[in-house]
């Protein structure tokens, strides 16, 4: 039973960081393609950031040069390190793989106040 768990979101002021992980349970975990998501009130869920299996990754232009996602095979986890994070980065996080289909953790909320 495959299962990702996110955690490691809050409020924080602009400018400030946070760390996101996402653990995963019931997968073969490192050969795997892994991404965070995000929703904003009212809006649609966006691409963030992902890492495939052989460690390439790819960002999203909002997030470029602020962002690092990272993964621990080792610890079946996930990781997102937010740096300078902006008002605008506030939403709910979503971890996400495909593992033959597309499975999404329950989220966790950032918020960034101004």
């Amino acid at each position: 039973q495959v299962q990702l768990v996110e955690s490691g979101g809050g409020l924080v002021q602009a400018g400030g960081s946070l760390r996101l992980s996402c653990v995963a349970s019931g997968i073969d975990f490192s050969i795997y393609t892994m991404g965070w998501y995000r929703q904003a009130p009212g809006k649609q869920r966006e691409f963030v950031a992902s890492v495939t299996g052989g460690g390439r990754t790819t960002y999203a232009d909002s997030v470029k040069g602020r962002f690092t996602i990272s993964r621990d095979n080792n610890k079946n986890t996930l990781y997102l390190q937010m740096n300078s994070l902006k008002p605008e980065d506030t939403a709910v996080y979503y971890c996400w793989g495909f593992f033959g289909s597309n499975y999404w953790g329950q989220g966790t909320q950032v918020t960034v106040s101004s």
